[in-house]
């Protein structure tokens, strides 16, 4: 569940499925009270427009939609004496394209499709401005799922980066704690190459902050790290020392994060 600010209304958007449904009952709260919301939504689906444009999007998205219902509602949409609920809609043609959920948290909510057309019912500019809320929404999810994927690629490069240590540079007889010695030794030459400190120099230079150092890199840092991580593992298995490898990374560090800022800056260019 996500909220996003509409005019200064908070709108409730939800996944079902995986696709995206809105509040229907938060839009209706925009434009009257609380205890009105519902006659807004009812008074829109009683409409003949409304019903065809609901009938349509079933038929293309809902294999089970039961046409013959949706005709005798059709039929009757526009008649003075005409009045569907949204149950009585979702119960009699098997839609989907708008439930209803009960609770805390519960109400109307419709598909992202009919959300938007929806939005007419509230006002042209309050739907443009869903719809460009709504999209930055989408923007955020895709830029968080991105970072994200970037972090488990590090974690996994990390793990085969902690392997080519344990081959060639862990003797037999050590310890468990001197072990991990060597892996943070070895994390921050990671470290140290990319962020230019130590993961120890920056939970002192930042003591409020949870986590750790690579919790906090920009996307771009984090596909460096695991091209780093990669090349270093080669590093160490051709018994490259550690300062030269440090230096190595440091060089490749500065050319990889220069040609990722370049990248960026032609994509926003554009």
């Amino acid at each position: 569940m996500a909220k996003i600010n509409v005019n200064n209304n908070q709108i409730t958007v939800i996944s079902v499925e995986e696709k995206d449904y809105i509040s229907l009952t938060d839009m209706a709260n925009a434009k009257v009270s609380k205890s009105r919301a519902a006659d807004i939504i009812k008074n829109w689906l009683r409409n003949r427009y409304t019903l065809e444009f609901l009938g349509t999007w079933e038929h293309i998205n809902n294999p089970v939609f039961k046409v013959v219902e949706f005709d005798h509602f059709k039929s009757q949409a526009g008649l003075p004496s005409f009045v569907l609920s949204v149950s009585e809609w979702i119960d009699r043609t098997s839609a989907i394209g708008i439930i209803v959920k009960k609770g805390k948290y519960g109400g109307t909510f419709a598909h992202k499709d009919i959300a938007f057309e929806f939005g007419s019912a509230i006002s042209v500019p309050f739907k443009l401005y869903l719809i460009n809320e709504f999209q930055r929404l989408k923007e955020q999810e895709q830029f968080q799922l991105g970072w994200s994927a970037k972090r488990e690629l590090a974690k996994i490069n990390y793990h085969i980066h902690t392997d080519a240590i344990k081959q060639n540079l862990l003797p037999v007889e050590l310890t468990v704690s001197q072990t991990s010695i060597i892996y943070a030794n070895e994390a921050d030459v990671l470290n140290v190459a990319l962020f230019g400190c130590t993961a120890k120099q920056w939970r002192v230079a930042n003591p409020s902050l949870k986590g750790n150092i690579r919790d906090y890199a920009s996307i771009n840092e984090l596909i460096c790290l695991s091209n780093m991580e990669n090349l270093n593992s080669v590093f160490i298995n051709e018994k490259i020392s550690q300062p030269e490898r440090l230096i190595k990374l440091n060089r490749i560090a500065i050319q990889q994060m220069k040609i990722l800022q370049e990248v960026e800056d032609r994509k926003f260019l554009k």
